[in-house]
């Protein structure tokens, strides 16, 4: 692709988020790690390189690096945090443990650079390092600071190679996404002409090519993603694939029906249901730690799979719907690893299958949506409320029983009903119920009651990578709370959850 950014990960937890805001100029990124060789880089043709940053330091013993010759290739660099000290470590300089760390919002001042154009003289950035670059290299001139970072950017526009140390992919830092357009666009020239419409195409036209006349098996749960992907895998090839469709008694209220009639009715596809409530639960019994879970579920959906599969002879791909979060969220590269996902880290070794296929794989959930609406697929399934591939088994804390599912099933329709009712299912970005493993005292119809609390969780996010808890009306949390103390049974107590992530995440486990 001709208008390519290349995103080197050097271990950030912000590395994919890089991508969005990338992507957010209408430019298309790709996030390779740091082991891959110049001339594999070079042979994709990128206009633009970043570095991310990364929890390293660059004159450790063990710490990414990457050959100085791509800061000779004619490519313009960006360096952000990790990636500017590795900038100046590669030319040269000298970076040292700072005397005086720099963690959150930090005031900072610009000189001329075209990397801040119009942007104000001072200004608000958000820093997160010990290290700093204490001797600049030869060639090299400063063109930001900070009271306690004296070379908080620095940059050689002569080679377009430019460094800083703050974060500009963070919604914290202002003028974040003018800093990255003024790289971008203004110095790597890229036409900031990406679109959604345009990547759909090429997709559908690599899997048809890649499938060919291969038979394909799509792991459908009946949320956003893996409906996406298995509409998009079915633009390809047709009636080549065959959905299955693993009802795992993990499921929301109905939601199991609610799905063989959309890929029915919707969209004519090949369905295969499998009732395996009972198989995961034998699994899960008396599992209360939830890596343990979610290792538990990928593995049995991906054995589910391999036994419908022999029902139906020879199937080469699997298609799941893996999209950028779960990866990052995975841990890659020299990235620490959050929580694994059923369809990323919770994969076992051997798969019966030539070779798994993931669409979807380098979109954030709001580009999933904008790609669903560009196949054609009603507005009420792309907008559906975001689910997580081990269903309720995260969404119950400590072990796994009928009756739990069963009580955090009825408060978490409850919930939703209440929301739509008020009009915030657009506004709000996720929101569900998660059944506690506390109990505590209460009191109803005059005698004393030991029951379990129903937590809400309810956020506002941009990207999935960081969120914010909503700011729901009190009203709107009150008649929730009555309802379902009321009408569910075992439930004596509703919580509201009013933690960002970080430093939570957005499910529970």
């Amino acid at each position: 692709m001709s208008q390519l950014a290349i995103i080197l990960d050097f271990g950030g937890q912000y590395s994919h988020l890089i991508a969005r805001r990338v992507r957010e100029c209408g430019v298309y990124c790709e996030v390779l790690p740091h082991t891959t060789p110049l001339e594999k880089l070079r042979a994709m043709e990128p206009k633009a390189i970043i570095f991310t940053g990364g929890p390293n330091s660059v004159y450790g013993e063990n710490s990414p690096r990457y050959t100085p010759e791509i800061l000779n290739i004619g490519v313009p660099v960006l360096g952000i945090c990790y990636g500017a000290q590795l900038i100046a470590w590669m030319e040269g300089g000298e970076v040292s443990t700072s005397p005086v760390g720099e963690y959150g919002r930090v005031e900072f001042e610009i000189s001329d650079s075209k990397l801040f154009n119009g942007l104000p003289h001072h200004s608000t950035g958000w820093m997160s390092h010990m290290d700093y670059i204490s001797k600049l290299p030869d060639g090299y001139n400063i063109s930001a600071t900070t009271t306690d970072c004296p070379c908080a950017a620095i940059e050689n526009p002569d080679k377009n190679v430019y460094a800083i140390q703050l974060h500009p992919e963070v919604e914290h830092t202002e003028f974040g996404q003018d800093i990255l357009k003024n790289f971008l666009l203004g110095i790597a020239g890229l036409t900031g002409e990406w679109e959604m419409a345009g990547y759909v195409d090429r997709t559908i036209a690599d899997l048809k090519e890649r499938i060919g006349s291969k038979s394909v098996l799509c792991a459908l749960s009946g949320g956003v993603d893996s409906t996406v992907a298995a509409v998009m895998v079915h633009k390809a090839v047709g009636n080549q694939l065959t959905c299955i469709f693993v009802d795992t008694g993990l499921m929301r209220k109905n939601e199991g029906d609610d799905v063989m009639r959309m890929c029915r009715d919707h969209f004519n596809m090949n369905v295969i249901r499998v009732n395996a409530q009972d198989r995961f639960l034998d699994k899960l019994a008396g599992v209360c730690e939830p890596e343990q879970k979610r290792k538990i579920i990928g593995e049995e959906f991906i054995r589910v799979f391999e036994d419908e599969a022999k029902k139906l002879g020879k199937v080469d791909f699997l298609v799941q719907g893996t999209i950028y979060p779960d990866v990052i969220e995975s841990g890659s590269g020299d990235s620490a690893v959050i929580k694994s996902h059923h369809n990323v880290g919770g994969l076992p070794d051997v798969v019966d299958f030539e070779e798994i296929l993931e669409p979807l794989r380098m979109l954030f959930k709001d580009e999933v949506r904008q790609a669903g609406l560009e196949l054609g697929i009603d507005e009420d399934i792309v907008w559906r409320q975001p689910f997580p591939g081990p269903g309720l088994a995260v969404r119950v804390i400590g072990d796994l029983t009928v009756e739990k599912l069963d009580i955090v099933r009825d408060a978490d329709a409850i919930f939703r009903e209440e929301i739509q009712k008020a009009g915030l299912q657009r506004s709000i970005n996720q929101y569900f119920a998660a059944l506690t493993n506390m109990q505590s005292v209460g009191v109803m119809g005059d005698f004393r009651t030991y029951d379990y609390a129903i937590a809400l969780r309810a956020v506002t996010t941009h990207d999935f990578m960081t969120a914010d808890y909503a700011r729901i009306p009190y009203e709107v949390l009150d008649k929730t709370s009555s309802r379902i103390v009321n009408e569910v049974k075992n439930i004596n107590r509703v919580l509201y959850d009013i933690t960002a992530k970080p430093p939570a995440t957005i499910e529970f486990e």
